[in-house]
């Protein structure tokens, strides 16, 4: 078995009709029970005649029980939006928005995808899975009339928090630059943005140290869970578990070693910021004296 195809992803199978979603759902449990696959996490979901979603039932069997602040509850909530909105003007709202999908790690071809087949009145499973093949999953869910969609999960939450951190730094840095040449009239109108600008980005780095936190308790729940599995695996699953367990660790890896890097810039900035302010005081002071 060639293990470069193992890969994290988001699935999203719609029915026509609930009766056929529960069976899908029963379904992907027991490809996860003979080691096709590994589900993290799975509901069902409504799509209702507002265009939101409800969830009719999320699995217990699986080691993230509950959607709520999951990767997996990020992708319900998109594919539900606000009232009356579609995905495209979901993407464009402040709130939910962005945030979700990078949360979700899918992009928004995937979610207008999902959206062109989940319409008002039909049902989908959502979940969580590791895969080797796409076959298991793909010809089991069209024997019971589903759609299948996939994506591989990816990291587009860290990538993106560096790029939006970065963007705040540089207008740190500019301001800064500004502050040093400006009249003293212009201080305090200059002091009082880089203040703002400061707590934005401090605001920023501990939500990212947040939610990273919420990973690792998602990747220590799934590695938890699948060496329970491993005990009394088939020597050919048991392969296939190890190399999800990789897989899992090092998604999280990635973005942890992402986030430290932002902290630690960050905090080279401030020292370097102080110690600039401290070299500017020394100057006027001497200049001061002079005088």
């Amino acid at each position: 078995m060639d293990m470069r195809y193992l890969m994290e992803k988001m699935l999203v199978v719609v029915f026509d009709d609930e009766k056929k979603a529960h069976e899908g759902s029963r379904a992907l449990r027991q490809l996860d029970s003979d080691g096709s696959i590994t589900v993290h996490a799975e509901a069902v979901i409504a799509k209702n005649s507002d265009g939101t979603v409800t969830v009719e039932t999320e699995s217990g069997h699986f080691p993230i029980r509950a959607v709520s602040g999951t990767a997996i509850g990020s992708l319900v909530g998109l594919l539900g939006g606000p009232v009356g909105l579609g995905i495209g003007a979901v993407l464009g709202t402040v709130a939910g928005g962005m945030g979700e999908v990078y949360a979700a790690g899918v992009e928004d071809d995937f979610l207008e995808d999902v959206a062109s087949k989940l319409t008002d009145g039909k049902y989908a499973v959502v979940a969580d899975v590791s895969e080797e093949w796409v076959s298991p999953v793909d010809s089991r869910m069209e024997e019971l009339g589903g759609t299948v969609f996939r994506t591989v999960k990816k990291n587009l939450e860290a990538d993106h928090r560096g790029e939006d951190i970065a963007a705040v730094d540089s207008e740190i840095v500019h301001l800064e630059e500004e502050m040093a040449k400006a009249r003293s009239d212009e201080r305090a109108r200059l002091q009082a943005r880089l203040d703002a600008l400061n707590a934005k980005l401090d605001v920023k780095l501990r939500t990212a140290d947040k939610r990273l936190e919420q990973m690792k308790s998602e990747s220590d729940a799934k590695i938890q869970a699948l060496e329970i599995k491993k005990e009394t695996a088939r020597p050919d699953v048991r392969t296939r578990i190890n190399a999800r367990i990789d897989e899992i660790r090092r998604r999280y890896e990635e973005a942890e070693r992402k986030l430290k890097k932002d902290i630690e810039d960050r905090l080279h900035r401030t020292r370097r910021g102080v110690s600039d302010r401290a070299e500017r005081l020394r100057k006027k002071a001497e200049a001061t004296a002079e005088a």
